[in-house]
């Protein structure tokens, strides 16, 4: 029999109202923005048959992202966070809507369909700084741990299931079915957003300027661990990122459909979960930077043999493994992130991180898909493959701080660069 001194076990996260509410609205939105990709990447290739056409995809939404982030993140540490997502979100159902009347209004000018991704991409720059700082308001601080890893498994969750059911609407209903379901899943996500009783307040209360403008990217370049583990990522999945350009490998290399589109698309993720679950359960333990970088090169091994595939099977595996190497650099980036960031930050180093995410992805995707342009698809990915070896070898050299790092927590505990703390914002009712 346990001793009724002993300590009682903490409380699971779900525990926390907000908290299980947040998830579901997560879930919604992460599943709504997969299945739209998978619809809006085949009908682009569908309509113009170019690989240029889909990095332009990935351009209209980095352009508007890279404008307005900084502005996101100041927003998100002066406005009430969960309002800020409510309206974000409002705004992505009125870009499946558009979507949806540009397939029903048989539109064949997919400048139409970047315009929508434009106004998606904006939408972007202020949901997610504001979504990475609210977390920590919905759990207390004893458990924002185990609800970062809970959070990044509802995404890597949604992103299994979004492609392979955007894939499978695509097959069954053609864009109209896909957009209408994106709907659906944007419209649930606002009403549990709705839902959430969390008032984050005013976080900061310093005077708005060009320094407070800048000070999510002052405070990482000053912290070498967050800049180093950033920016790797950054590259690596800049030039080794092939998301863009399945469309092409689906139809024109592994002649599969639309479904076969949405396995490829999905692969990734299930090879992220994985390692996301198993790491809830065992930590990375020590010498994570050394991890962390051999996680990368593997990211980059993967994508090469992928590139050079022509197995069905054999691509979704290298997928796969290419998603699970990345989950070991998400968890190191967004572990120092969380942890080492105050409060009243957080807006700010969200949006400095949401961009090169953002630049990684969009960014990485027209890059995949000028390259594909002029030296045909399996090249742009053997050649970024071989650049993300590259960057990882130069990283590791250049961040010896990085790859030092033995246990995350205590790098984490490192003493911060001095920053005025903000005063207290009342209690919301």
């Amino acid at each position: 029999m346990a001793s009724p001194d002993a300590p009682s076990a903490p409380p699971s996260v779900f525990h926390y109202r907000d908290f299980r509410f947040y998830q579901l609205a997560r879930l919604c939105a992460v599943l709504a923005v997969q299945v739209e990709s998978v619809a809006i990447g085949w009908q682009v290739y569908e309509l113009t048959g170019s690989a240029l056409a889909l990095g332009y995809t990935g351009l209209a939404q980095f352009l508007p992202f890279l404008a307005f982030a900084l502005v996101g993140g100041q927003v998100a540490d002066r406005v009430d966070r969960r309002a800020i997502l409510v309206v974000c979100q409002s705004i992505m159902l009125l870009c499946s809507l558009l979507l949806l009347s540009f397939t029903l209004g048989h539109i064949r000018d997919v400048r139409f369909v970047y315009g929508v991704l434009v106004l998606f991409g904006t939408a972007r720059s202020f949901y997610a700084p504001a979504s990475s700082a609210l977390v920590p308001r919905l759990v207390p601080p004893e458990a924002l741990t185990r609800a970062v890893a809970i959070n990044s498994t509802t995404w890597q969750v949604a992103t299994i299931a979004g492609p392979a059911v955007g894939g499978l609407l695509y097959g069954w209903a053609g864009a109209r079915g896909a957009y209408i379901g994106s709907a659906l899943l944007c419209s649930l996500s606002v009403v549990w957003m709705l839902s959430l009783k969390v008032r984050t307040g005013q976080s900061s209360r310093e005077p708005f300027s060009f320094s407070t403008f800048l000070a999510g990217f002052h405070f990482v370049r000053r912290q070498r661990l967050l800049l180093g583990s950033i920016t790797l990522d950054l590259f690596a999945v800049l030039l080794g990122g092939a998301v863009a350009l399945l469309p092409i490998y689906a139809r024109d290399v592994l002649h599969t459909g639309p479904w076969g589109m949405g396995l490829l698309r999905s692969a990734p993720a299930v090879g992220a979960a994985l390692v996301a679950v198993f790491l809830a359960s065992r930590p990375i333990g020590g010498r994570a930077g050394w991890k962390m970088f051999i996680s990368v090169a593997i990211f980059g091994a993967a994508t090469l043999v992928f590139g050079v595939s022509r197995s069905l099977p054999l691509s979704v595996v290298a997928l796969a493994i290419a998603g699970a190497a990345d989950m070991v650099s998400v968890v190191v980036r967004s572990t120092l992130e969380m942890v080492a960031t105050p409060d009243h930050m957080r807006g700010r180093v969200g949006a400095v991180n949401m961009i090169c995410v953002g630049a990684s992805n969009e960014l990485g995707e027209f890059r995949a898909g000028v390259f594909a342009e002029h030296m045909g698809a399996v090249s742009a990915v053997v050649s970024g493959a071989v650049g993300t070896l590259v960057v990882v070898g130069l990283w590791a050299w250049g961040f010896p701080e990085l790859r030092q790092v033995d246990e995350l927590e205590k790098a984490a505990r490192e003493p911060l660069p001095d920053e005025p703390e903000p005063q207290e914002a009342p209690a919301a009712p």
